[in-house]
């Protein structure tokens, strides 16, 4: 790294003549981490129990729901979920490498995945993280609570008290329950693309990023878990600069993740299947329901239909702030199309997105590998 891209304190937004000089993807890799613990089961025999026990411990769960009580939004019962996904910015275990004298995580990706009834087809929904919002009243993660805060930087809830308070401000924003929650950290990412022998993407323009580190080429690219991990943090060398052309990045990776998920056959080699399985699971946080190696197989299953085609893209509609040029605003009529539609179950119209700066920055990363 040449430089800590992430500071909490760091204006990303805006056209340059404004900014002047100031982590399916795993969704659907999880299907696939799922799956490998089925042929695991099926291939290993009387040792697959003792594996199954081991990956099960390798989870950690918070308990969400005991977190927020019961003044959350209704969930649904007809087969439609919700799940919000998390890449922290935790640099823990990563000895400097991605910044240094930063303490602490925020939730530096945030991603809902709405998968709808049918279980054939999806929409992940990107939060920028430095959309300012009205965050509610936490409980902080080393006790007592903290007060709500209107104007707050939407990734610092998760500094605040923890996936918990991220999940009760997205339930805040949205009025959409949030049925599960999945989280990776830097070092946890970086591990699970090295383990899943790397991920294919094509680049139709050159990307150098002296902050992210990353340096590629127009063309076809195998991107192992150091360069996936510098693709997903990647902001100065796209698009204006911003978080907004980050963000792009990430949803294009997510769909290159995916076909490379799909691509793998955990029944092939049972071995590498566990290593995958193994590091995966040590990578991942959840909430209590999900935390399991039998629970995160039922949500392969619910998954399983999903392909990359079936998979809508897009972000939160925002609009600079015009008081600071490193932070965005919530659009409040579109953003409640957008949440209308996943909590009707419906295909997010893509009308609602016009007029948001998230949808003005072109992708030098093909969505398709």
């Amino acid at each position: 790294m040449h430089g800590n891209s992430d500071d909490i304190t760091t204006p990303d937004y805006g056209p340059p003549s404004v900014r002047g000089s100031r982590h399916r993807r795993r969704g659907k890799a999880l299907r696939w981490v799922a799956w490998g613990a089925a042929g695991l089961v099926l291939a290993g025999g009387g040792g697959a129990a003792y594996a199954w026990q081991h990956l099960n411990g390798n989870i950690k769960g918070t308990d969400v729901d005991a977190a927020l009580g019961k003044d959350r939004p209704a969930g649904r019962h007809d087969g439609a979920m919700n799940i919000l996904l998390l890449g922290s910015d935790s640099r823990a275990g990563t000895q400097g490498r991605y910044g240094s004298g930063i303490t602490g995580a925020r939730a530096d990706t945030a991603m809902v995945l709405h998968v709808d009834k049918s279980h054939r087809k999806a929409s992940v929904v990107s939060i920028p993280r430095d959309t300012m919002v009205d965050r509610p009243e936490c409980r902080r993660t080393d006790g007592g609570t903290a007060p709500a805060a209107s104007q707050a930087m939407f990734n610092a809830s998760y500094q605040v008290g923890g996936p918990a308070c991220t999940v009760k401000t997205v339930e805040h924003m949205s009025h959409v329950r949030m049925d599960h929650y999945l989280e990776v950290d830097f070092k946890g990412f970086q591990k699970l693309i090295d383990e899943l022998g790397g991920v294919d993407v094509t680049t139709h323009k050159s990307i150098d990023d002296r902050y992210s580190g990353l340096a590629l080429d127009a063309g076809k690219h195998r991107l192992g878990g150091k360069q996936a991990l510098e693709l997903v943090r990647t902001r100065h060398g796209v698009g204006d600069g911003s978080d907004l052309g980050r963000i792009q990045l990430q949803q294009a990776f997510v769909k290159a993740l995916i076909q490379r998920a799909r691509s793998v056959d955990p029944l092939g080699d049972p071995a590498k299947s566990y290593g995958l399985m193994d590091t995966a699971t040590k990578s991942l946080s959840a909430d209590s329901d999900l935390a399991s190696a039998n629970k995160l197989l039922g949500l392969a299953k619910d998954l399983k239909g999903i392909s990359p085609d079936r998979t809508r893209m897009l972000t939160l509609p925002v609009t600079y702030d015009a008081q600071d040029a490193g932070r965005v605003l919530p659009l409040p009529k579109a953003d409640a199309r957008v949440w209308s539609a996943l909590r009707h179950d419906r295909p997010v119209p893509k009308s609602a997105t016009h007029g948001s700066v998230g949808d003005r920055t072109d992708s030098p990363l093909s969505s398709q590998a």
